[in-house]
């Protein structure tokens, strides 16, 4: 039986005596964490359970940004994969995997494919990328071999080449960006696509939300169900953590694989939320061997659930992404976070992409410019007071407004170099 379906107790049982391997492991092998347990005058044999991780320091971006190289944990020759993350929050930062971290890569996909209902019997058409030093590609790659699947290498973008592949080797389920499902629809339905009839039953999407904090489908899940009658599934991952998790069909909330990682939650200051509030994801990874990370701050602020899901799984599960810490607006004395803009934008009928720029005015103040495409319609003055209007409504301030060619906003939201579309760049500095 899955650890997730074990009793909490079990559950901690397991993860504190993985815990202490990985402390050992880490306090002697890793030049980083060596030295931040000598400066801080921390005795690695004191660090036995999950309560103990308060004595030890957060590990940050600007860490592994810094100091990289003294993550690593093996010698070179034991190397066998390089990655680096997607760097949309400065530097990316390279991760050394040796074979036993890929064999664990494998591994948390094939649990996250049957969490997410996919079986042997599916064929996967995987429209992400596989290179540009990527691990989700590579990841899901991995993942669908060990699970027995079919699986189909067409990577990101060029609809064209992705209904080609539907329509000659009928995948059941497809793995993608959520955004960009509205896209392959929009060029079947330009293209005579009979898409609704098409072999697809399934698609796991990943890097975006689907579901408001309550579970309920956002707009774009909806829009894509308003199109496309297909079963859709939402997950969360990042590099650093080299984990995911993944929906079962319940659909409320992404279930943590707690043999893979430990993860708590935590305020501005450090300190634990109260249970049920937001706070951001702090993760320990647990049997990596290349690059493993005690008490990383991933930026992104969630909530926990606790309860037992319908599904039989007892481990905890993760909420849609709130928003990131670092990504926190200030504007015109209210706080808030990019989504409550998206989410204004993603409800305005005539708004066609957007993007939303944010910089320090000449007060030291955040000036955020929301960059949004239109849908055949005159950019006049009626039309860019009616969207801050809906602004006001929602979030009771409004950013400055600028209306741009659907054209220049999709380059934006799509670079030729990125994995992950560009909703929000930071000028702050």
């Amino acid at each position: 039986m899955l650890l997730e379906y074990r009793s909490r107790d079990e559950i901690r049982s397991y993860q504190e005596k993985e815990l202490r391997d990985a402390i050992d492991f880490i306090s002697t092998r890793s030049p980083f964490y060596r030295r931040m347990f000598e400066s801080n005058g921390i005795r690695a044999k004191k660090i036995r359970s999950i309560n103990d991780l308060k004595h030890l320091p957060f590990t940050t971006k600007s860490d592994l940004q810094q100091y990289n190289h003294d993550f690593v944990c093996v010698d070179q020759e034991r190397i066998v994969d390089y990655i680096t993350t997607s760097g949309t929050l400065g530097d990316p930062v390279t991760f050394a995997m040796t074979d036993l971290d890929l064999d664990r890569l494998a591994y948390n996909e094939l649990i996250s494919f049957r969490c997410a209902g996919v079986t042997p019997t599916d064929i996967v058409q995987i429209m992400t990328t596989l290179d540009k030093r990527f691990m989700a590609g590579m990841a899901y790659y991995l993942g669908l071999r060990s699970l027995g699947a079919g699986v189909v290498r067409v990577g990101n973008g060029i609809p064209e080449l992705q209904w080609d592949t539907i329509r000659r080797i009928k995948p059941t389920t497809l793995m993608c960006v959520p955004s960009f499902i509205p896209h392959i629809i929009k060029y079947a339905e330009e293209h005579g696509i009979d898409y609704r009839n098409s072999s697809v039953r399934k698609i796991v999407c990943i890097g975006e939300n689907l579901r408001e904090a309550d579970f309920s489908l956002n707009l774009l899940g909806r829009r894509i169900l308003e199109k496309w009658d297909v079963e859709l599934y939402s997950t969360y991952a990042s590099t650093e953590m080299a984990t995911t998790f993944a929906e079962c069909e319940h659909g409320c909330g992404g279930h943590h694989h707690p043999e893979l990682i430990i993860c708590e939650l935590v305020d501005e200051a450090g300190q634990p939320v109260a249970e049920g509030e937001v706070g951001e994801l702090t993760v320990t990874t647990l049997g990596v061997e290349g690059m493993p990370l005690l008490r990383f701050r991933t930026g992104d602020l969630v909530s926990f659930h606790t309860e037992q899901c319908r599904c039989g799984r007892r481990s905890m599960r993760v909420s849609p992404v709130v928003g990131r810490a670092n990504h926190m607006l200030k504007l015109k004395g209210t706080t808030l976070y990019p989504p409550a803009l998206y989410d204004v934008l993603d409800n305005t009928p005539y708004v066609d992409g957007y993007v939303v720029e944010v910089s320090l005015s000449d007060t030291g103040t955040d000036d955020v410019l929301v960059k949004a495409g239109l849908r055949s319609l005159p950019a006049d003055d009626a039309l860019r007071k009616d969207l801050q209007d809906r602004f006001r409504a929602k979030i009771r301030v409004t950013p400055r407004v600028e209306f741009c060619p659907v054209e220049d906003i999709r380059r934006i939201n799509y670079p030729d170099t990125g994995r992950k579309p560009v909703k929000f760049v930071d000028k702050r500095g």
